[in-house]
């Protein structure tokens, strides 16, 4: 008897490795990145929010790949907890002006493509940017290390602004 209990008790609990399992310490109000995104520096942020959500199994939500199931359905339950749960953080990890203008998505998936669609552009002005204040940059006062972070990071800014640039025509 105790064996049919324990086997059901296996049955029912969810895989810790499924993207709708949810560790007991996470919470709505808990937060991704430690700066909020307020319209400048997306793909800084995008960066570390799919990183966050990555440890926490849940990119998955925002890609499309975990699909809601059906209402009904005996994972429609869990799946819309985890759905409401990534759409918080997400809205959490934004400035009260864009959380306001974003609270009526669907989903997490939803609100992931309105963010991609207004804010991961590639233009003329945005690449030029960070090619200016490469050209700009100077050692002045900063140390070594200093100077290496800031030119790193511009590096880096303009290599994935060019990689999103590229045709595929």
């Amino acid at each position: 008897m105790a064996r049919d209990k324990e086997s059901t008790a296996k049955k029912d609990d969810l895989d810790t490795t499924s993207p709708m399992y949810m560790h007991p310490l996470e919470s709505v109000g808990s937060v991704l990145v430690p700066v909020s995104f307020d319209g400048t520096g997306y793909r800084s942020w995008r960066r570390g929010v799919l990183r966050a959500l990555s440890v926490k199994n849940k990119v998955s939500f925002i890609t499309g790949k975990c699909q809601k199931p059906a209402i009904g359905h005996a994972t429609f339950d869990q799946w819309a907890r985890c759905d409401n749960i990534v759409t918080s953080w997400i809205l959490n990890s934004l400035s009260k002006d864009l959380a306001d203008s974003l609270q009526y998505v669907n989903d997490a998936k939803e609100l992931w493509q309105e963010l991609e669609d207004w804010y991961d552009q590639t233009n003329g002005a945005k690449l030029y940017q960070p090619q200016e204040k490469i050209n700009d940059l100077s050692q002045g006062t900063l140390d070594i290390t200093g100077y290496y972070t800031k030119i790193k990071k511009l590096w880096e800014e303009l290599n994935t602004l060019n990689a999103h640039a590229q045709c595929s025509c």
